[in-house]
């Protein structure tokens, strides 16, 4: 998996959960909840659409870790080179 393909998924997630959101004005080292408004379920329903797009489960436990865009796409790049499972993501 590369870094541009992950930020891609990430991103059309955010999109299926608020259409509304213009993904250029996003900053990578921000909350991703604040800055995009997500409540508890938007929250929940963005990391399961996640799951869904590239294959890899983010624990309730790993949330702190994927605060940011960057940390988040980090956190699946690094979790996507030890899965022993082949990622879901389809171009």
């Amino acid at each position: 998996m590369d870094r541009q393909l992950i930020s891609s998924q990430v991103l059309s997630a955010l999109k299926g959960i608020a259409p509304e959101l213009d993904v250029e004005c996003l900053r990578g080292d921000r909350s991703l909840r604040e800055e995009v408004d997500l409540d508890s379920m938007d929250w929940l329903r963005f990391i399961e659409a996640l799951n869904k797009r590239v294959g890899i489960a983010i624990p309730e436990a790993d949330y702190q870790q994927v605060q940011t865009l960057d940390t988040l796409v980090d956190y699946l790049l690094q979790k996507g080179t030890t899965s022993a499972d082949p990622p879901l993501i389809s171009p």
